[in-house]
């Protein structure tokens, strides 16, 4: 069973290319996008995030708008 200390030591590592946040500058690691969904953290590389932009946006809710 994992618990939200195990979940923040590990890695993120991004849902659509795999790319681990390791790896990345400690700036660039502030640009992750992070998304809560059934109580699990799904985690975005920013250059992911740029390409699928469009496909973010589409899950806001109207409120945001």
């Amino acid at each position: 069973m994992s618990t939200d200390a195990d979940e923040s030591e590990q890695a993120a590592t991004c849902s659509r290319c795999g790319r681990l946040q390791t790896s990345d500058p400690p700036v660039e690691a502030l640009a992750w996008v992070a998304e809560f969904d059934q109580g699990r953290t799904i985690w975005t590389c920013p250059a992911c995030a740029r390409r699928h932009a469009r496909d973010i946006e589409g899950k806001l809710p109207s409120e945001y708008w």
